[in-house]
């Protein structure tokens, strides 16, 4: 099978896990602090709930498939087809009331991203790609869910480009002191994106993404969205990204090979 055969399933994971998280949104939830006070790293019903939902539809449906996820352990995760999930991406910016989150979806095949979906359940946004085309579906203004194609846009310089990253303040001092010397430059920064910064990269609108410190469960759904609307991710040495750790996305390859150098000097 192709990812493309696996797109409506994920649909289907998509509004179940969307159903489960929107009656917590923007309500007052009960927090655990999974980094015990060392790093305020918070989990809340609504994560484990949706997270829950998935893996049932999966292991139902697919019960010979591998499952990663934020918050329960690996189930068959040598398998050839495994899904990688994020029941919300940006748990800060949930609880905080900012839509700025999103469920992270990715089905890898022998280890890579075949097919990704970011999707925001209180916006009713979803952002799918398989590293050949991506696309973005949602309300328009009259209430009618329209689809189109996503596409990077062109920036081949620092100066010229809109960057982000969820905080600085989540890189080591040495890491914060090399994305730095891209702020610096670059034309405008912005912070708290989470997953949505990714999916704006996709859609033009932010033409550079730098972090570290992530998961696979963090990144792996918004490669093939980022390839597919023509841009490039990968670590900051410009390696494989989907395990995660630090990460530079790009919407034009001058940029990232930019930026690989800023990171890198």
């Amino acid at each position: 099978m192709t990812a493309v055969d696996f797109a409506a399933f994920v649909d289907r994971l998509a509004e179940a896990s969307g159903e489960a998280i929107r009656p917590f949104f923007r309500t007052t939830l009960a927090l655990q602090d999974k980094s015990a006070g060392v790093r305020f790293d918070p989990v809340t019903e609504a994560d484990r709930a949706a997270e829950t939902t998935m893996r049932q539809m999966i292991m139902e449906t697919f019960p010979a498939h591998g499952i990663v996820g934020e918050e329960f352990p690996n189930h068959q995760p040598d398998a050839d087809y495994v899904w990688v999930l994020d029941p919300i991406d940006g748990t800060k910016s949930f609880i905080s009331g900012f839509p700025t989150w999103g469920t992270l979806i990715c089905l890898e095949h022998n280890g890579q991203p075949v097919y990704g979906m970011m999707h925001q359940p209180f916006t009713r946004e979803r952002f799918m790609g398989d590293g050949a085309r991506s696309s973005w579906s949602g309300p328009n203004p009259h209430g009618t869910v329209v689809t189109h194609t996503l596409r990077t846009r062109p920036c081949a310089t620092l100066a010229e480009a809109v960057t982000m990253t969820t905080s600085p303040r989540l890189m080591e001092p040495g890491e914060r002191d090399r994305y730095a010397r891209i702020e610096d430059v670059a034309r405008l920064s912005r912070y708290g994106g989470d997953c949505y910064s990714y999916c704006m990269l996709a859609a033009g609108h932010v033409d550079l993404v730098v972090e570290s410190g992530l998961k696979p469960y963090d990144i792996a759904a918004l490669i093939p969205i980022v390839a597919g609307a023509g841009g490039i991710v990968t670590t900051w040495d410009g390696g494989d990204a989907a395990g995660g750790g630090q990460v530079v996305a790009a919407g034009d390859p001058r940029l990232h090979a930019l930026a690989l150098e800023m990171l890198n000097r």
